[in-house]
C-alpha cells in the first residue's frame, strides 16, 4: 500500500468515526459503481449523505477539501444514483465533503461541508 493510500484510508476512519458520533449510521464505505467510488454512504435522520472524504498530510497546496474536481462530483453523482435505483431509495439525499488534516503532533482537523456539491448544476 502506498502512502498516499494509507492517508487516504487513515482520513476515511477519522471520518466514519466523526459521522457515527455526530449520530450517522454508516450504510457503506467504499462503494463502487463502474469507475466511480463513493467513499461513505450513510444515513442522519431520513436524509441519504453521500460523502468524499478528502486526506492530506499538510495544507501547503490547500485545504484537502478543495481537491474535489468537478470530475469527482459529476462520478460520485453517477454511483449515487445507481446506488439509489439498486436500493429502490427516492427520498431526501444530500453530497458532503469532509477534509481531514491529518498533523503531527496532535489530533486530525475534520472540516465537514454539508450540502457541499449539489451535481445536478454545471461547475
Amino acid at each position: 500500500m502506498t502512502r498516499h493510500t494509507e492517508i487516504g484510508k487513515k482520513g476515511e476512519q477519522y471520518a466514519k468515526e466523526y459521522l457515527v458520533n455526530k449520530g450517522y449510521e454508516i450504510l457503506e464505505q467504499n462503494w463502487r459503481y463502474s469507475k466511480a467510488e463513493i467513499d461513505i454512504i450513510g444515513k442522519f435522520d431520513t436524509m441519504l449523505v453521500f460523502v468524499e472524504v478528502k486526506t492530506r498530510s499538510s495544507n501547503y497546496f490547500g485545504p484537502p477539501e478543495a481537491f474535489v474536481s468537478s470530475k469527482k462530483m459529476k462520478l460520485v453523482a453517477k454511483a449515487a444514483s445507481a446506488y439509489m435505483y439498486k436500493n429502490n431509495y427516492d427520498w431526501e439525499i444530500r453530497f458532503d465533503v469532509i477534509s481531514v488534516l491529518l498533523s503531527e503532533p496532535g489530533p486530525p482537523r475534520i472540516s465537514h461541508f454539508e450540502d457541499a456539491f449539489f451535481p445536478g448544476l454545471k461547475y
